[in-house]
């Protein structure tokens, strides 16, 4: 199969900033976060196996839906069908990607899911976790009135914790070794931080 990806990704650049989706912040973008995830996705593809034009076209096209009534993984998974069928990706290929993007959203699932569908799973919830959510929490905590060090280090600490637990969503060893390092990496920043700070 012989797969543009230069136009996918043009495809998905347009759809994440016309869809609607609203953002919480104005320094998110949901392509940069697509593209974190499409990276992520091929490192664990690397590490793991799996058929690699499903995990890319999934990892690309996962989030291009939105509805405010209806789940985004059923409304992107309508989208990429129709888009993969016009672009003359075979249907064996449109099913699988289809239903992994149906079902992306759903981390604590414990169906039997296929490799594919753990790698892309797994990136999704690998980004934003890590070095990166200090950065996000550090700027989100800037939007706020009376932003100060102490608020982002209570927001970051908050959202750690939240986070660790979250381990037990990885469907994959690779993933869970990842997840562990940056969990670590929080834990030590955030040691530092507090040495600091107070």
């Amino acid at each position: 199969m012989s797969v543009n990806y230069a136009e996918v990704i043009e495809y998905v650049k347009k759809m994440t900033s016309e869809n609607g989706r609203p953002s919480n912040y104005p320094f998110r973008s949901r392509f940069e976060h697509t593209m974190r995830v499409y990276r992520w996705a091929i490192k664990l593809q690397s590490k793991l196996g799996g058929d690699l034009d499903v995990i890319v076209l999934a990892a690309l096209l996962h989030d291009i839906g939105w509805d405010d009534e209806r789940p985004h993984g059923e409304v992107g998974a309508e989208l990429a069908v129709e888009y993969m069928d016009s672009i003359g990706i075979d249907p064996e290929t449109i099913r699988r990607v289809g239903e992994i993007i149906m079902i992306h959203e759903d981390k604590d699932s414990d169906a039997d899911l296929s490799l594919e569908c753990k790698i892309v799973m797994d990136a999704d919830l690998l980004d934003e976790v890590g070095a990166i959510s200090v950065l996000w929490d550090s700027m989100a905590t800037a939007c706020e009135d009376e932003a100060s060090y102490k608020k982002a280090y209570y927001r970051i600490k908050n959202y750690y914790r939240n986070n660790k637990p979250k381990i037990r969503r990885c469907k994959t060893d690779a993933a869970r070794a990842e997840y562990t390092k940056r969990m670590q990496l929080l834990d030590s920043f955030i040691f530092q931080l507090e040495k600091e700070l107070f």
